[in-house]
């Protein structure tokens, strides 16, 4: 099953793609006029989370002769209409030949609805001057290097400017292509308009492209060419905002098992099971140290709380895993890792418990280990590494399932999902734009696996749904915590709060 996504394609297979539907001007201007719109609304968001664009802004606005140049220019237009107190400057990026039709368009637009607010460019003043916001709309996906003197001078002073809040990239960073060491915008927002283009996805990139936005122009509303690389969309979210069926119980949406926690880190599995609550699983059952028992039911009644039998330095003891697979037939996923400590008898019972289960998994955190990956072979489980644990377990060529399906949630700035692993054809490659800086902080990951398999144990037959949907619930509910609450000044588990309100962003933003 392909998740709800669309492809990210090459340059020049986007370049055809996106020529083949605007087939005469008045196409191109009316996707450059929802460019613009798109883009100015997505700068508006995304600037929440360092206080909100000001009413008396100063935007800098970096045109480039080709559409992208009109994108931006259109994209300050919008951005004008609601402050009457907002200046933009206008700086035309090339030293010869004029800009394409359209793009002069756009700056007529822009002529007409600025007035007295538009603000010449001059160096002098500029370098004193300080811009809420800076767009680059130099080049696009035809830039070709080497850059000429004017561009690379402009770039490498906005790169540098100390007194810009906010750099914001059309399409792509102008520059992206130049080789060694050339100059390259440095957006902290790259904003891929109607397709996304893969040397935006490319790691190498990453310096330049900052945090990803995808706004979606309609360029796939009747059909998609075939990638092996897709960003996933908001709308995966939209069934779990629509009205469950009146005749349910609490056994309709599954039963996860949690297994996590220890003297040491006691926090990370409570994070978990708070989030697994919040997912709109049924059933939870969870298995920590016997000793956490009586404050974690006193916090959380809603989960059932089983007592482990501890090892001396209060991690998970052997003597326990009878327990759990006595109750495992009531399960319908299983969530095993976080807090669990590397004692090599706790190890080891995580391995005995893999190895005597045949429900579907989560592992995250420390049962991210060689020896549980091989333990699970021939099984159903999702894993979801960091960049080390990925490294931990040996990559894509340490997930070999036999006769099962692994589906791996690796975790970053883009978080990435690949399933199939090992098998000579995988499947394609699923990118989150979703979620940022907000989420850098420890316990971010604990959440995600408890979203996670609270959603496996509702769908245990679809890992690469659960795994989908769980990545974009929790990173679009970490945007909105951002753009409410800021950064810096909140408490990971805050996030919980707009799980919720994630689900109504979704529905609402779903065709």
């Amino acid at each position: 099953m392909q998740l709800p996504s669309h492809p990210v394609l090459p340059c020049a297979e986007a370049k055809a793609w996106e020529a083949g539907r605007l087939k005469d001007e008045a196409a191109e201007w009316a996707a450059m006029q929802r460019a613009g719109a798109t883009i100015a609304a997505a700068i508006e968001e995304d600037f929440k989370e360092i206080g909100g664009l000001p009413d008396d802004a100063r935007i800098l606005v970096l045109m480039g002769q080709g559409h992208n140049g009109g994108d931006a220019v259109l994209a300050a237009t919008a951005l004008l209409k609601n402050r009457p107190r907002a200046r933009v400057t206008i700086h035309p990026v090339f030293s010869t030949g004029s800009p394409r039709p359209l793009t002069q368009r756009a700056r007529q637009e822009f002529v007409l609805a600025a007035g007295n607010r538009e603000e010449p460019f001059d160096w002098q003043s500029a370098q004193a001057s300080s811009y809420d916001l800076c767009v680059d709309g130099v080049f696009g996906m035809q830039f070709h290097p080497p850059l000429e003197e004017p561009a690379a001078k402009m770039l490498a002073w906005v790169n540098t400017h100390p007194r810009i809040r906010l750099r914001a990239a059309v399409d792509l960073p102008s520059g992206m292509g130049e080789e060694n060491g050339g100059t390259v915008f440095r957006a902290d927002f790259t904003y891929a308009t109607g397709i996304v283009k893969a040397p935006v996805v490319a790691e190498s990139n990453a310096l330049y492209t900052g945090r990803l936005r995808y706004l979606d122009l309609g360029f796939f509303a009747e059909s998609q060419p075939a990638s092996s690389s897709r960003v996933l969309q908001a709308s995966i979210l939209a069934p779990l905002a629509k009205l469950r069926p009146a005749q349910t119980d609490k056994r309709t949406y599954g039963h996860l098992f949690v297994v996590g926690g220890s003297r040491q880190y006691p926090g990370a599995v409570l994070m978990t099971v708070q989030a697994a609550l919040r997912s709109g699983v049924g059933l939870l059952t969870a298995f920590v140290p016997a000793s956490l028992v009586p404050e974690y039911a006193a916090k959380f009644p809603e989960a059932m709380w089983v007592g482990w039998p501890e090892t001396s330095a209060g991690g998970l003891a052997a003597t326990g895993v009878e327990l759990l697979l006595e109750k495992l037939p009531r399960a319908t996923a299983l969530a095993i890792g976080p807090g669990l400590g590397a004692e090599p008898e706790t190890l080891s019972v995580v391995e005995a418990i893999v190895r005597n289960t045949n429900i579907p998994l989560v592992l995250d955190a420390d049962a991210l280990r060689p020896e549980v990956i091989a333990a699970a072979q021939g099984m159903r489980f999702i894993c979801t590494p960091h960049a080390g644990e990925w490294q931990r377990i040996g990559g894509r060529a340490g997930l070999r399932p036999a006769q099962g399906e692994a589906v791996a949630v690796l975790k970053g700035p883009v978080t990435r999902i690949v399933s199939d692993l090992g098998r000579s054809e995988t499947g394609p490659t699923y990118y989150s734009f979703f979620g940022g800086p907000v989420l850098a902080r420890g316990g971010s990951g604990d959440l995600l696996t408890g979203l996670t398999g609270g959603l496996l144990a509702q769908a245990p037959d679809d890992l690469l749904l659960a795994a989908g949907r769980g990545v974009v619930w929790h990173g679009l509910a970490a945007d909105l915590l951002a753009r409410d609450k800021g950064q810096v000044a909140v408490q990971t588990t805050q996030l919980l709060d707009y799980l919720q309100p994630a689900l109504i962003h979704a529905a609402h933003d779903s065709p």
